[in-house]
């Protein structure tokens, strides 16, 4: 069996939850249930199980078992470690492999990438092995073989792993139960199972290492049942078990080189109140000794697909990662996504594309809570008025000078230096002046969210508005659409001009598509936010930093994607693996423009993101490669035009 590192089993096994979740949507396991009864004579426990009989090919993979050295049945003693070796025949189409592309490995099911309570020195915690020969023919027989070690804890457990073609699908009837019976001792009338003293059992406590560990002990709420793209606020309080005190704190995403199947799920959780892409939460006030608790409160978003999830986090003291410890967080999104929905609409519409005036973007680009003291305080460097909602001055305000201003119990209250004021209506922040900037100053990433920069800057109007359906206050940036691309977070300064001009050109189209239809955040008042839900918008700090996308900007002013008269939505994500998919293989429906194109400078590579539409990263090897913004357009997105809109 060839060797394999860890990092390139973790690396290769992210993509799945993308793969694997989006089959198991229309996917309906063809087991059939032949039960039998086995009576346990010490404990007088009844079982059933079944029996696993052929399934319907799927991509080219289908199994049959036809071995299970261990039994389905057994007995362990409390840390005893037993190996288990299952064999299937190979009914489909393909070749099975252990090495490469969809390669076949067993993974935890029933729920699926769980970390296992027999976890024995896995390949990692929900992947116990790869398929022991390097191939296995049509009709020939392959080999799964691994440790199971039984926890300190005695009861009855049901251990169930399915077989995977890594990156392509579940295989059907890959799919096996164990019944264990964990007990201190083990009857004689029972067959003693022997020990493998080759694999070492490991705690499921975290350990202690270099003086750190940490125990799990309370997570508000335990689980989370929601909709797609919605927003959790998360408590969890962590025990500091170890011997080392604790400074700096902070909960972190799992890092890409060493991902495991959970990882792509706690990446795509990103929410606009965290630090970093990868740095969740951050706690630094006071120290955490021995014997004491942290407690931690953040946000994430959840994935936008329908499916059952896992969504792992991290503990990292004073920049190390505590080893072994992990936050996860069940998450089940019981809908299917908006994007989803939105597919069956778009080839319906009969709009008439023509040349409008430049749209008027409104982008939520902060939530007023706890990270502002529930108020904001807001300048503009040129003169400005407060206004009502209906457009009446409620004061007339000089260059540089503040409100601060709330919404409470049905009230928006403003202090403009003459004492509190409250109004039924909402609050805007109107400058006089064309190029004026204005400012959240009490606001400040580098503060709350631990960046490089404060980004609290903002072109244009700013609007405080409170809305019932979420039970949140929005401050809202209202400008026109080319200025929003200005500080569009999407690509940086210094990547190549045709990457840049194709980046802005797919953004301006993303947000025109909202703007014309106006129902994704109707209900909030505005058409996007500014985090990576929809596009990630910084403002005219982030501008001053981008000159050349500015000019990118610029240089294609007014051009969208439109397929047959229409605005075309254009989806695009961070990296493929080699293949982008159709639109409707990940999120149903029929988007025409949208089918899946070879990436040959992703292959090879993990994917990062939906797969859908535009790969980032082959769009700027191509870039770098010669070709014009115009042909990257093309060839991702099939029979579209490029239409200038406006002027």
């Amino acid at each position: 069996m060839p060797m394999f590192s860890k990092n390139r089993l973790a690396v290769s096994s992210q993509t799945k939850i993308q793969i694997h979740k989006k089959n198991d949507k229309k996917r309906i396991l063809p087991r059939v249930l032949a039960g039998f009864f086995i009576l346990l004579f010490c404990g007088g426990i009844f079982f059933i199980d079944s029996f696993p009989v052929q399934a319907a090919s799927k991509k080219g993979y289908e199994a049959l078992q036809v071995s299970m050295t261990s039994g389905s049945v057994f007995k362990m003693k409390s840390r005893e470690t037993k190996q288990v070796t299952i064999q299937f025949q190979n009914k489909g189409p393909n070749t099975w492999v252990n090495n490469g592309e969809a390669f076949v490995s067993v993974y935890t099911y029933g729920p699926k990438y769980r970390t296992s309570d027999f976890e024995n020195g896995w390949l990692h915690s929900d992947q116990p092995a790869v398929l022991k020969e390097s191939s296995v023919g049509v009709g020939k027989i392959g080999t799964i073989t691994f440790a199971l070690t039984a926890p300190s804890k005695t009861g009855v457990y049901k251990e169930t792993f399915a077989l995977a073609a890594e990156d392509v699908t579940w295989i059907p009837g890959g799919e096996f139960t164990f019944t264990i019976d964990v007990r201190e001792t083990v009857s004689s009338s029972a067959p003693t199972p022997t020990p493998t003293s080759t694999s070492p059992s490991i705690s499921t406590a975290s350990p202690l290492i270099n003086g750190l560990s940490a125990t799990l002990q309370t997570r508000t709420p335990a689980s989370v049942k929601t909709g797609p793209g919605d927003v959790v606020d998360y408590k969890v309080k962590i025990l500091n078990s170890g011997t080392k005190s604790w400074t700096i704190r902070e909960i972190r995403t799992l890092d890409m080189r060493v991902a495991s199947s959970v990882t792509l799920a706690s990446m795509e959780t990103r929410h606009g109140s965290w630090m970093a892409t990868n740095r969740v939460a951050l706690n630094k006030i006071d120290i955490v000794d021995p014997g004491e608790s942290d407690t931690f409160r953040f946000k994430f978003t959840t994935p936008t697909k329908e499916g059952a999830y896992t969504v792992r986090y991290r503990l990292a003291a004073d920049d190390t990662i505590l080893p072994d410890f992990y936050i996860d967080i069940p998450v089940d999104v019981t809908t299917g996504s908006p994007q989803a929905k939105e597919s069956e609409v778009i080839v319906e519409e009969e709009q008439i594309i023509d040349e409008i005036e430049e749209p008027v973007m409104r982008i939520g680009v902060l939530i007023v809570d706890d990270e502002t003291q529930q108020q904001v305080i807001i300048s503009c460097d040129h003169l400005w008025d407060l206004t009502d909602g209906e457009g009446k001055v409620l004061e007339e305000m000089g260059a540089e000078k503040s409100v601060t201003a709330f919404y409470k119990k049905g009230l928006y209250t403003y202090n403009a230096g003459k004492g509190a004021i409250s109004s039924s209506s909402y609050l805007r922040f109107v400058p006089k002046d064309d190029e004026a900037i204005c400012t959240i100053e009490n606001f400040d990433r580098r503060v709350t969210r631990g960046t490089a920069h404060a980004d609290n800057t903002f072109r244009d109007i700013l609007e405080l508005r409170y809305n019932s359906t979420k039970d949140r206050t929005w401050v809202i940036n209202e400008l026109p659409i080319e200025e929003y691309l200005y500080g569009i977070a999407e690509t940086s300064n210094d990547s190549h001009t045709e990457f840049q001009k194709t980046l802005v050109t797919i953004a301006r189209t993303y947000a025109l598509y909202h703007w014309e239809r106006g129902t994704k955040h109707a209900k909030e008042f505005f058409h996007m936010t500014a985090y990576s839900g929809d596009q990630v918008y910084k403002g005219y700090g982030y501008e001053q930093r981008i000159p050349r996308v500015v000019e990118a900007v610029k240089e294609t002013r007014g051009i969208t994607v439109t397929y047959e008269g229409k605005t075309a939505i254009t989806p695009y994500f961070s990296r493929s693996n080699g293949q982008t998919y159709d639109w409707s293989e990940v999120w149903g429906g029929n988007v025409p423009w949208v089918k899946g194109v070879a990436c040959p400078c992703d292959k090879g590579k993990t994917q990062w993101g939906h797969g859908v539409g535009l790969s980032a990263s082959e769009a700027l090897c191509q870039a770098k490669n010669g070709k014009f913004w115009e042909d990257i357009l093309h060839y991702f997105y099939t029979g579209v035009d490029l239409t200038k809109r406006w002027e």
